[in-house]
């Protein structure tokens, strides 16, 4: 069994904005109360929303998946050979996004 990897991208940061406008519980969530939840700082959520930061620890991706209701794997790819951390992604990610 492959170890969980240590980093994931966020696939589209629009679809962390769609998801945060109705979270899994049907209600919307702010910046400022995502990065409370997942006890990040504002501007992490702040990036990433704009494309400025791409990628994030495990435990961040999963606290922010888990906070806004959804699985990871909607918001998050793992980083590794086929997802690289900050060159564009392959087509078959892309395309999915």
């Amino acid at each position: 069994m492959e170890p969980e990897p240590k980093r994931f991208r966020l696939v589209d940061p629009n679809r962390l904005r769609i998801f945060m406008e109705r979270t899994g519980s049907g209600c919307s969530i702010t910046v400022r109360a995502l990065a409370a939840a997942a006890e990040v700082p504002h501007g992490t959520i702040t990036h990433l929303l704009a494309g400025g930061v791409k990628t994030q620890p495990a435990e961040v991706a999963y606290a922010i998946a888990d906070t806004i209701g959804v699985d990871h794997l909607t918001l998050w790819a793992p980083v590794g050979r086929s997802v690289p951390a900050e060159d564009d992604l392959p087509p078959h990610i892309a395309a999915a996004s």
